[in-house]
């Protein structure tokens, strides 16, 4: 988890300081000439713009941590509640909820987003309303199965039989048990998000250009690998896989750090 945990700083610092740290800015054509490879005066290289690959790197991870990490934040609420309030309530609620959930799970989360934002269009609001919609039923489940188990307990019933509301049970006593099962999975949702938006980018559903942007990169790159010019896609592409990487490790982490009893079994 520290690995991961400090991998995970490190970018989101670099990201943030991006202004700061990145050499040249990533729109404009700043290098002596196109296609230059890794070298002293581009330490990354320069694409077919006589743009920096370095700056174009740094400042590409901007636009992927912020639909991740917005996304996650709107899929975590909006599945949870539903999850809190269809595993509590049961009955209908529950079974038209499930029936809905299990809908969009049969689908692969990446061609499903690839449909939401070719109907919708290109742009930012759409790749982040798109893979929030994907997740939701990841964490509908686990609240869902955190919430059927907890109802039964006997603190529960004894504080639905002094008359508390639904809704004050809910917040009083099966929240506070299930959020730690549910902030397990934050971190595996950020790291499929940045792979996805960056299929989203690749495939040209992402920011227009000259936007610095992972997945445009490397789409933007590919055609010049077949000449020679490596460093167009492969620093992109390292990134998001050492980032991805970052973020399983810190969710593996805290997957062991809130569940006692898989740290048992671990130990």
């Amino acid at each position: 988890m520290a690995i991961g945990a400090a991998l995970v700083l490190l970018f989101v610092a670099v990201t943030v300081l991006a202004p700061v740290i990145a050499p040249y800015d990533p729109t404009q054509a700043t290098a002596r000439d196109r296609l230059l490879p890794p070298g002293r005066g581009n330490l990354l290289g320069s694409d077919q713009l006589r743009r920096d690959v370095l700056s174009r790197v740094i400042y590409g991870g901007r636009i992927p941590l912020l639909v991740a990490v917005t996304s996650c934040a709107t899929s975590l609420t909006t599945g949870t509640i539903m999850g809190w309030t269809a595993g509590f309530t049961g009955g209908r609620v529950d079974r038209v909820l499930s029936l809905f959930m299990d809908a969009i799970y049969s689908f692969p989360a990446l061609i499903l987003a690839v449909a939401i934002v070719a109907m919708l269009g290109p742009g930012l609001v759409n790749m982040i309303a798109a893979i929030s919609f994907v997740y939701i039923p990841t964490y509908y489940r686990v609240a869902r199965g955190q919430a059927l188990v907890i109802r039964e307990q006997e603190f529960v019933e004894a504080a639905r039989a002094s008359g508390n509301s639904t809704l004050r049970l809910l917040i009083r006593h099966i929240a506070p048990n299930t959020l730690s099962a549910v902030m397990t999975v934050p971190s595996f949702n950020i790291a499929d998000a940045i792979l996805t938006e960056a299929a989203l980018a690749f495939l040209g559903l992402g920011l227009p250009p000259p936007a610095p942007d992972w997945g445009f990169d490397i789409q933007n790159g590919q055609r010049f690998l077949q000449s020679g010019f490596w460093w167009l896609i492969t620093f992109p592409g390292l990134v998001i896989v050492i980032v991805s990487l970052a973020f399983g490790m810190m969710g593996e982490g805290l997957n062991d750090l809130l569940n006692p009893r898989r740290r048992r079994l671990a130990g």
